[in-house]
């Protein structure tokens, strides 16, 4: 075969990443640059024009996805099988590692790798075994510790507690967790690169072993190594091993979990030689969308630096949407989905981003309603988390003690002492007396049948439901859901139980619970008004047996911004680009993570291919209250050549745009409009439920502030 048939498909700069010398290399590619093109050619290089055997290249990446996908790529350039090749995940080639160096690294010949439920089980048992109270000692958040510290390359010995007594517990349970996995001759996942560290540190025949065999190592997304992974191809490749590296430092979005940006910088720092080749020309979004994208990230300090670019021509701009509120946000994106489809395009074609999952409620509210299927990706719709029916479970037994499967779902969350003998021993009593179980406890509780212990701890809950209901007596619906969020204790819960990002989306989720039941009490529809909590307990079920769209039917994405990575779609909108939801309010006091928040903005626009739409709401209601927003800076921070504003003077940067057409809302007005009132006065329509004569609208008056009215009698004439 002619080598250089290998360069033909590729540009000038895939060409150099692709034909250079063999030595250390980092390529900065660009989203849609072609990265995993440049990383396959360069191995099939390696192998047809260097002569290098394929069992002398390791090649890594993050997920078992991307390295199937590089397999495959792989035996299809160079006609070899690629199943003998190292090429996979840092997990796995550590695996594989390990279960060939057993001995040497300590462990079993058949350790076996627990799975996250399997190590929160047994974080679980050491608290136990340490007496230690879940409730002062959340699993999860010990199991972070232990997997962040295994992260960075650290056991037990290595951490100074200072004579914190926090500190020096956690270190303890680090000891007792460790002990328990040499006993039972397992490993969770962090372990995995550790250990194999370890064993190539330790035993320096085995290292020198390694050296000779993979004298060449290329690394994909070399910007979310953290330091453990970057420490063990350090050590791999010492002073003769070749490093190709492939990274973008402006897609690091994953420092919350570990990832060190710093990584892809000290790279060219620690290694000799390093040659730098950068993947500009993009191939897949049009030119506003990478101009725009472009100037949004050169605000970021410390860059490597680059400027993607197309041959595509400008396309369509980048359009900024201000809605009045997220209600009428989310019908714009429906209505623009609509539009796509009418005009030939699929829904699998559209993707709805969003900085938290608590934005998908109102959206996902939209689409079912307009009858337009769609799939969240990477986690459950927002009335199937498991915080949501927590608290939705205390409202269900208040509402009906009868419930069984609620009593069960929050009679030990939080924690309470109520340990599973306590819970199974209730189940046993009700099924021989016919009972329920909350009928059970408070027969249990009364006559001594659970032991002490777990009598007072049972009796704590059934105070505190009885409690609950007393104090939601006469309250709106909204302050009834808001009332039970504080009563049941559950969002300290979940900041204990899961620290930084993930506990606060659970709180935030909570919140929004509570901004649900304000919307269903404005609107509740047909249903019993004297019964408001069950109604909306109800509406909660239905909404959470409603299907998603399944595998393969053509529907709209709806994700995280943290989900999109390595994805694209021809249209795309990032909904709620507010102060405080995008960048994160966690973000806005850190300049780091505010550096992190820009990089996630920009990974968000350069999924689109054809047509972006960033939208916002002037008012949104959010984690339970209403209120006014300021605009993201990250919409002040784009260019106005490659902007649009979909209605004039709205967006914080756009330049003279044509309006969009106004939007009707039933008997002659339309969103937007100033009106008057022969009471009120003169106003302006920020809001719409429902359709026609009876849809009601949301007019906030110049003196007499906001009003709903149902639109056949609201009397409303144009202003002026």
């Amino acid at each position: 075969m002619d080598v250089t048939a290998l360069l033909d498909p590729l540009n000038d700069a895939q060409r150099e990443a692709v034909g250079g010398p063999p030595g250390h290399t980092l390529v900065v590619a660009g989203a849609g640059s072609g990265k995993t093109r440049v990383l396959v050619h360069r191995i099939a290089w390696l192998i047809q024009a260097e002569g290098v055997s394929p069992f002398g290249i390791l090649a890594v990446t993050f997920t078992n996805k991307a390295a199937g996908e590089m397999r495959e790529r792989i035996e299809a350039l160079v006609g070899l099988p690629a199943t003998g090749m190292w090429v996979g995940t840092f997990h796995g080639l550590a695996h594989r590692l390990l279960r060939q160096h057993h001995a040497e690294a300590d462990l079993p010949k058949n350790f076996q790798i627990l799975d996250s439920a399997d190590q929160q089980r047994l974080v679980k048992r050491v608290l136990q075994e340490q007496g230690l109270d879940e409730s002062s000692w959340p699993v999860r958040q010990v199991q972070g510790f232990i997997n962040a510290r295994k992260d960075d390359g650290q056991r037990p010995a290595d951490i100074d507690h200072r004579g914190d007594p926090y500190h020096r517990t956690l270190l303890e349970l680090y000891r007792a967790y460790e002990e328990a996995c040499r006993r039972a001759g397992v490993v969770d996942f962090a372990e995995l690169l550790l250990r194999a560290w370890e064993l190539w540190r330790d035993n320096p025949g085995i290292l020198d072993h390694y050296r000779r065999r993979f004298r060449h190592i290329l690394v994909d997304e070399f910007q979310d190594t953290n330091a453990i992974q970057y420490a063990w191809l350090r050590l791999l490749a010492g002073d003769s091993g070749t490093v190709f590296a492939v990274g973008d430092d402006d897609q690091s979005i994953y420092g919350w979990r570990g990832a060190r940006v710093e990584n892809i910088r000290r790279y060219s720092q620690e290694f000799p030689d390093v040659v730098t080749v950068r993947l500009e020309q993009n191939y897949r979004s049009t030119g506003h969308i990478l101009g725009a994208s472009n100037q949004l990230i050169a605000r970021n300090p410390e860059r490597l630096g680059k400027e993607l670019w197309t041959e595509t021509g400008h396309g369509e701009p980048v359009r900024i949407y201000d809605a009045f509120n997220e209600n009428e946000e989310a019908r714009f994106i429906g209505r623009r989905i609509q539009q796509w489809v009418e005009g030939g395009g699929r829904r699998d074609e559209c993707a709805i981003l969003y900085r938290s999952n608590a934005l998908s409620r109102v959206l996902e509210e939209v689409l079912v309603h307009s009858g337009i299927p769609y799939r969240i990706h990477g986690g459950p719709r927002f009335f199937e988390r498991a915080e949501i029916k927590d608290l939705l479970a205390y409202l269900r037994l208040v509402a009906s003690r009868d419930d069984d499967p609620s009593f069960e779902r929050v009679v030990n969350t939080p924690s309470r002492g109520i340990g599973e003998r306590t819970v199974d021993n209730l189940r046993q009593i009700a099924r021989e007396r016919g009972l329920t179980l909350w009928a059970t406890a408070w027969e249990a509780a009364g006559n001594g049948q659970l032991g002490a212990r777990a009598t007072k701890a049972i009796q704590r809950f059934l105070t505190t439901i009885e409690e609950l209901e007393q104090a939601i007596d006469g309250l709106s619906l909204a302050e009834q859901v808001e009332t039970a969020r504080q009563h049941s204790g559950l969002a300290d819960h979940y900041l204990q139980k899961e620290k930084g990002e993930r506990g606060q989306a659970r709180v935030d989720n909570l919140d929004e619970l509570v901004s649900a039941a304000r919307a269903f009490e404005l609107d509740p529809g047909d249903v019993d008004t004297e019964d408001l909590l069950g109604a909306f307990l109800t509406h909660a079920s239905l909404e959470a047996g409603e299907a998603q769209a399944a595998a393969g039917e053509d529907c709209v994405h709806l994700m995280t911004l943290h989900g999109a990575k390595g994805l694209e779609f021809p249209l795309v909108f990032i909904a709620g680009m507010e102060e405080g939801l995008f960048p994160h309010r966690m973000a806005l006091e850190d300049g780091n993570r505010l550096e992190e928040e820009r990089r996630l903005c920009y990974v968000g626009m350069t999924r689109a291919m054809s047509e972006l739409y960033l939208t916002r709401a002037e008012s949104r209601r959010l984690h339970g209250r209403e209120g006014h927003t300021r605009p993201s800076r990250f919409l002040t921070e784009l260019p106005e050549e490659h902007v649009e504003s979909v209605r004039p003077g709205r967006a914080p940067s756009a330049p003279a745009a044509a309006p969009a057409p106004d939007t009707e809302v039933g008997e002659g007005v339309t969103l937007g409009q100033r009106v008057h009132h022969p009471t009120f006065g003169e106003g302006v329509i920020i809001d719409c439920e429902g359709d026609g004569p009876r849809a009601r609208l949301h007019v906030n008056f110049d003196d007499a502030g906001l009003k709903w009215l149902v639109a056949s009698h609201a009397n409303l004439t144009p202003a002026g």
